[in-house]
């Protein structure tokens, strides 16, 4: 049985891996964010911060909070997911609005406001599965080694 610490080690190690990871495909592959790809790295960054305060203070509220931040995390993941499977609609501020019915006026409208990165767009995948499939997954897995270093022992 891995111990408390171990634990939060390799949870909070996670979201920084996947945050480092974000920030490699943004910077280096050139792959801007979308609004969705944004909201999924702020409990990533929570889980990091908690697991820094985790490994020094003791008890099992902090690994409780690094669990909620991995699951909010995959929550987003899941809903950004749907937007790219058309399982269901977006965000009106970051998915190709129908232009179908638009007149002219409003079709020019629609170009210059649309968003430069939009979510139901998947610009890269492994395996079939995009970038919020895999942090879905992931953060699952992550929140499971949350859990567990809430019920370990130092």
């Amino acid at each position: 049985m891995l111990k408390r610490n171990t634990l939060i080690l390799l949870a909070a190690g996670g979201s920084l891996a996947l945050m480092l990871g974000a920030l490699a495909f943004q910077y280096i592959g050139q792959l801007p964010p979308c609004k969705l790809c944004i909201w999924q790295r702020y409990p990533h960054v929570a889980a990091i911060l908690i697991g820094a305060v985790a490994l020094v203070l003791p008890g099992s509220l902090l690994p409780i909070l690094g669990l909620v931040a991995a699951l909010a995390t995959a929550g987003v993941a899941l809903f950004h997911t749907g937007v790219e499977r058309k399982w269901w609609e977006g965000l009106q501020s970051c998915s190709a609005p129908d232009i179908s019915n638009l007149s002219p006026q409003e079709l020019l409208e629609a170009i210059n406001n649309a968003p430069l990165v939009q979510c139901d767009q998947i610009p890269w995948d492994m395996f079939g599965l995009s970038m919020a499939n895999w942090n879905m997954l992931i953060s699952l897995g992550l929140a499971v080694l949350w859990a567990m270093a809430a019920r370990a022992r130092a």
